[in-house]
């Protein structure tokens, strides 16, 4: 498609014509579901009675296993109950397992028949009180007055004859008297011909009864009956297109719905009812149906016109079936729109637009494309001729284009990181490949396009930076206020302790495991493994999708999860979350555990709540300074777990398996030693440093330590030319031990010892492939030489006083761990033993 057929396309709006309303009422019938939920909705009595065991509607059974009746609450009372709970003494548990209501009424649903009973015929008529219909009942108040006794006087009455029930569509009731309606219908019925509204004729009840008369509703019903035929076409066409969406049927919703809507003759531009429902706040459930319905009754508008919602310029995501990444199915569960007419140019809002139709993406990823091409666009505008014609484009055009990327700012004024620029960029020249893949940018400039200039790199972290690890004292202030946590947080109907008990878990196993949010929230209910006297966590790595992996737990951590688990079978849990050790807060549809978002949620709340955090700098009076409390999130304690093992001693190969990383780099962006401590540590060290026949070779500061040497597998080299290469020119491969510039210190030993390793199985080798005597004989000499070095510096390592000794140490585990962070390579790398190039420059990615 050329970018003048787009253009075209894009500019198709809804035409200005009245609406047929015989035409959309058929249009609307035919996309009805036939048989839509049959046990629910009768279409000849226009009655909806909601399935309360059913999981799309918004209504539920009283908890109370006795008690038929419906509530609100997915784990609540009806009101019938929450009276006789609250006139009780018992707790929500023991009135959960012994309460039995009264039998009583229910509204909605005719009333059992009269007791009356003679040769097997029973009186068909409604009971209306002590087991008797109306009729009954009054004659036995007047025989009763006789002295005539129940039981008697129930053997002898006669069943009578049944009579038509109420006039009112869907009314289950006897009707009374001439008027043909029960009794409460006829009290409204009196009413509104009292009040002037209705004659007093046949007509005013014909009109009475299919424009006002509604029947007695539960609360898990509604009726359409009230309603003009195009607004229940229109009305059940917005209730199903929800269903579809994974939307609830709320009948109370509906109800209050329909109450507003009154006797409208259609939904479809009625501008004047719509503002009236968007004012009428009742609650977030309301709001949600008055929105969601007039968007469904919207969208069939436009395609009842021919319209398709990819060719207006303004795009309704939901309406398109744009998937969504926010829910675990994909459904666009909300609605959002992107207007594609912010991009000025139409060249290029075409071709977005283009690409979107043609690659239906996520949301996400037409987000960050639509963003990428409105920066580019924004930028263009600001060119001489605006970047309208694609022809005239030049490289100055695009070095203003990746100019604006590297300019780009968050909402909050802040400049955004170079990776996230560096991203939107790309973004744009995709769009760009693909316009040419697709021949829609033939007529565009070959010099409007990427150059090796317009790389946005990345900048190099602060070396003093710690990572985003949160101080372990802050971490014990944070502990010693755990009673603070989650104070005051509803959650699945529990008691304040139950709930506290559940994020106190949850922030404990968190903070001592160091998974991300989402696996923490995420653990199964049986996730403690139990082998040789240790536990194991039992965990599913999301974001590696490796499943049920193990990390061993301290024996405390296990006992808190066994604590809450155990805590957990005396409350209701959601039947969907029975399987989670962290259940979702309520039964709707979603992750079936706790979310990641209320566990941030509560954790933010609770740090707000501690009166006092203090960080581990002093002020300017000598007091700690308060920590800054927005360092504290979730993901901040995995980051705090690493630094923990790290500044144990844990080995970086260790720390990766417990990270459960693919590569120790990545073990390295979650740990850093600051450059105070490298600084006391090489102090410490600078101290024992020797040459390569044992003598000692202090360095003069440690500033000489770093700026006259460079690390390399086995010790500090001072040779100037392989210094000035980073460590990777070594006239005599590496052959450190028989080096006059060769500077090791005890921070090395253990890669001499392990190199002493490999030079004595690369000798056993030489031997066994019959290599000359020669090269033998230098894997000896460097064996010889090396042991040289070892003894030296064990020798004067025993010589130092306990403390010394400790302090070196101590020093030396520091610079081991900035030397793995700095990509110092490994002794056992055998590429080391080859000259290696140096190469100057940036490199391209």
């Amino acid at each position: 498609m050329s970018t003048s057929t787009a253009t075209a396309l894009t500019l198709v709006e809804a035409p200005d014509s009245e609406l047929d309303l015989g035409k959309w009422s058929s249009w609307l019938q035919e996309r009805l579901v036939p048989d839509w939920r049959r046990t629910e909705w009768d279409p000849d009595l226009l009655l909806f009675t909601g399935d309360l065991s059913g999981p799309s509607t918004g209504i539920w059974k009283c908890s109370i296993e006795a008690c038929s009746k419906p509530t609100g609450s997915s784990v609540g009372f009806c009101d019938t109950c929450t009276r006789g709970w609250r006139s009780s003494d018992l707790s929500r548990e023991d009135f959960l397992a012994t309460y039995i209501p009264k039998p009583n009424r229910r509204i909605g649903l005719r009333p059992s028949a009269c007791c009356i009973t003679q040769a097997e015929a029973r009186c068909p008529r409604q009971s209306m009180s002590l087991g008797l219909c109306r009729i009954h009942y009054a004659t036995w108040k007047r025989d009763h007055k006789r002295g005539a006794q129940l039981e008697d006087w129930k053997q002898q009455a006669q069943p009578l004859a049944p009579i038509a029930l109420c006039a009112v569509l869907a009314c289950p009731l006897d009707s009374i008297g001439y008027t043909g309606l029960c009794l409460g219908h006829s009290k409204l019925w009196t009413s509104a011909v009292r009040s002037g509204d209705f004659d007093d004729d046949a007509e005013g009840k014909r009109t009475w009864l299919t424009t006002r008369a509604l029947p007695h509703l539960a609360l898990h019903q509604f009726s359409l009956n009230a309603t003009n035929p195009l607004v229940r076409q229109e009305i059940l066409y917005a209730v199903q297109a929800r269903e579809r969406r994974g939307r609830k049927v709320n009948p109370t919703v509906v109800r209050r719905f329909l109450a507003l809507v009154g006797d409208a003759a259609s939904l479809a531009e009625n501008d004047a009812l719509w503002q009236r429902l968007f004012t009428h706040h009742r609650t977030t459930n309301f709001d949600a149906f008055v929105r969601e319905t007039h968007w469904a009754i919207g969208v069939a508008l436009d395609r009842f016109r021919g319209i398709d919602p990819k060719n207006k310029t303004t795009w309704d995501l939901a309406a398109i079936g744009v998937p969504s990444k926010i829910t675990a199915s994909g459904l666009r569960t909300h609605a959002g729109s992107v207007d594609f007419g912010v991009i000025r140019q139409p060249w290029l809002r075409d071709l977005v637009m283009e690409w979107a139709r043609a690659e239906n993406p996520a949301s996400e990823k037409l987000r960050f494309r639509w963003r990428a091409a409105l920066t580019a666009s924004q930028a263009l505008q600001l060119r001489p001729g605006g970047g309208m014609t694609p022809s005239e484009l030049s490289f100055a055009d695009m070095n203003a284009v990746a100019e604006a990327f590297r300019s780009m700012r968050r909402d909050t004024g802040e400049l955004m990181s170079a990776s996230y620029r560096a991203h939107w960029l790309t973004e744009f020249y995709e769009i760009l490949d693909f316009g040419r893949a697709a021949g829609l940018l033939a007529d565009m400039s070959a010099s409007f396009a990427r150059h090796s200039s317009h790389r946005i790199a990345r900048e190099d972290g602060n070396e003093d930076n710690i990572g985003k690890a949160i101080p372990e004292p802050v971490i014990a202030q944070l502990d010693a206020h755990l009673d603070l946590l989650a104070i005051d947080t509803p959650y699945c109907a529990w008691g304040q302790a139950d709930v506290q008990a559940m994020f106190q878990t949850a922030y404990l196993v968190h903070r001592d495991t160091g998974r991300r949010p989402l696996e923490t929230c995420g653990l199964l209910l049986d996730c403690l493994e139990f082998d040789s006297g240790e536990y194991s966590l039992l965990w599913d790595n999301r974001k590696g999708r490796r499943l049920r992996r193990r990390l061993p737990i301290l024996t405390t951590t296990a006992e808190t999860i066994l604590e809450w688990r155990e805590r957990r079978t005396r409350l209701t849990i959601p039947p969907r979350s029975a399987d989670h050790l962290f259940p979702a807060s309520s039964a709707n549809a979603g992750p079936r555990h706790l979310l990641t978002g209320r566990f941030g949620q509560v954790l933010r709340a609770w740090v707000e709540a501690i009166p006092e955090l203090h960080s581990t700098e002093p002020g300017p009076d000598g007091r700690p300074l308060p920590f800054d409390r927005a360092l504290i999130f979730p993901y901040a304690f995995r980051h705090s777990y690493a630094q923990r093992h790290a500044d144990a001693g844990i080995r970086v190969e260790v720390l990766k398996e417990l990270m459960d990383h693919k590569l120790v780099t990545t073990t390295m962006g979650y740990f850093k030693v600051s450059l105070k401590r490298k600084r006391e540590a090489i102090q410490t060290m600078r101290f024992h440093v020797v040459d390569r026949t044992g003598r000692s070779a202090p360095i003069s500061s440690e500033v000489a330590y770093q700026a006259k040497s460079v690390a390399v597998p086995f010790g500090n080299c001072s040779e100037p030319s392989n210094v000035q290469a980073g460590g990777k020119a070594c006239p005599i491969r590496f052959q450190c031990a028989g080096c006059g510039f060769y500077r090791p210190d005890p921070s090395y030993l253990p890669a001499v010892e392990d190199h002493v390793r490999s030079l004595k199985a690369d000798r056993e080798t030489a031997r066994a492939i019959d290599a000359d005597d020669f090269v033998v004989r230098n894997l000896t000499d460097q064996i010889t030489a090396f042991h040289g070095v070892i003894k030296a510096i064990r020798e004067r390592m025993d010589q130092l006083p306990a403390d010394e000794r400790r302090s070196v140490d101590e020093a030396a585990a520091v610079l081991r761990k900035v030397r793995a962070a700095d990509g110092v390579p490994s002794p056992t790398d055998r590429r080391l033993l080859l000259p290696l190039t140096v190469a100057t420059g940036e490199q391209p990615r």
